[in-house]
């Protein structure tokens, strides 16, 4: 069964989404892809119950602290829904450190490492970060391009401005 709540962020609007085992979805209200990666078939359970189980208390305490300007030391139980390529460019996501940034040539120099293969094309790892799920916990506002300028962001790129700056992350405007 999949539950679903509202967090009222300082950037606006945010739906978060979890199933028995974590959670599945947290992205800002009209973004860019929002809602896919929860089932397959159906981008929003039409069942969902809107009762707040421990995963979603405990994301509503991680925002809490995110957005008072706090790193949050723990992490809620995440439920990824993703082909294996996506969960592995996720998986690296989660490694980005607070406050840090990383590029897109990179996150594709590291799955090309791990994948035993030459090259990656930054843009299939673009696709990749861009259907990210879970927004803010798994960081893919903190990819750049080479240069360390802004590049695109499912939830548009004044929210990633200003998550970068809440993070005191370095970043070319």
């Amino acid at each position: 069964m999949y539950s679903i709540c509202h967090y009222n962020s300082p950037l606006g609007g945010i739906t978060l989404a979890s199933d028995e085992e974590g959670l599945t979805g947290l992205w800002f209200d009209g973004q860019k892809y929002f809602g896919s990666g929860i089932l397959k078939d159906d981008p929003m359970p039409e069942k969902a119950e809107t009762k707040k189980p421990p995963v979603l208390e405990q994301t509503v305490k991680w925002l809490d602290l995110y957005f008072s300007g706090q790193k949050p030391d723990f992490t809620p139980p995440l439920h990824l829904i993703g082909s294996e390529f996506r969960l592995a460019v996720w998986k690296i996501l989660l490694e980005i450190p607070y406050g840090q940034t990383t590029t897109y040539k990179e996150l594709a120099g590291r799955i090309a490492e791990q994948r035993g293969i030459k090259s990656m094309s930054a843009q299939a790892v673009g696709g990749a970060v861009g259907h990210n799920p879970i927004s803010i916990i798994v960081p893919c506002h903190r990819v750049l391009g080479t240069d360390g300028s802004l590049t695109g962001y499912a939830g548009g790129i004044d929210k990633k401005i200003s998550l970068l700056t809440l993070e005191k992350a370095a970043f070319t405007k």
